[in-house]
């Protein structure tokens, strides 16, 4: 089930993720008691995020995962100049902000989302987070961190008033320094997120049990029975 225009959607090319579907899992939003928003990396899908989430499944919640265009955020490395990523990077937190307002309009409160992603998914997450600092349920960030050149002072105003926040990742990550993630956990903390940053020594790019477990228990605790 999807939430879209059409199969084929209008591509944009100033928004190019506009138009993209949202896919859907588990209740329907006007009928659930919260959401879980999941954003796919690079070369995965919608349909392949919504996997994590059955992972996580709890049947009263609604699992919103929006698609990429061309099933990417933003087109270099989260590591690379912002400009090199525009104006994908921006039309991808729009689609967040649409899919987050998505679940409010059918009568879920931000502080009843939680947000989360895995690698290219996990950067937005945190990009997200940290530019549209609210209340949220959880924040789920398996392998990514905050977007922009190492070098960069990241720094963002805003109270994420208490939003309990796990990020987890690799040492060795090919595609996230460790570096980041920690800076990334920072930031947050700095925010008043409640942060829980948890390394694995010489893992590979991927979502271990560890994590998965860690989500089943964050969204538990937002949604107890």
């Amino acid at each position: 089930m999807t939430h879209g225009e059409s199969a084929e959607p209008y591509f944009d090319p100033n928004d190019p993720h506009a138009n993209q579907p949202i896919h859907l899992l588990g209740a329907p939003p006007a009928e659930a008691v919260g959401a879980v928003v999941l954003l796919h990396g690079r070369g995965g899908s919608a349909e392949d995020i919504l996997n994590l989430g059955r992972a996580m499944y709890q049947p009263k919640l609604a699992y919103l995962a929006p698609s990429a265009a061309g099933n990417s955020w933003y087109p270099c490395t989260f590591l690379s100049p912002r400009e090199q990523n525009e104006p994908w990077l921006s039309s991808a937190l729009k689609k967040v902000q649409s899919t987050i307002k998505f679940a409010n309009d059918a009568g879920i409160p931000t502080e009843r989302v939680v947000l989360g992603g895995f690698s290219q998914g996990a950067c937005l997450t945190s990009e997200f987070a940290a530019t549209h600092p609210a209340r949220y349920a959880g924040l789920l960030i398996f392998t990514g961190g905050l977007i922009g050149p190492l070098d960069t002072a990241l720094s963002y105003p805003g109270d994420l008033q208490a939003t309990p926040a796990f990020l987890g990742s690799g040492d060795t990550d090919p595609h996230i320094p460790w570096t980041r993630a920690q800076q990334t956990a920072n930031v947050l903390a700095a925010m008043n997120a409640h942060v829980t940053l948890r390394c694995y020594p010489g893992r590979p790019h991927t979502v271990g049990g560890d994590e998965i477990q860690f989500g089943r228990k964050m969204i538990a605790e937002a949604f107890p029975e």
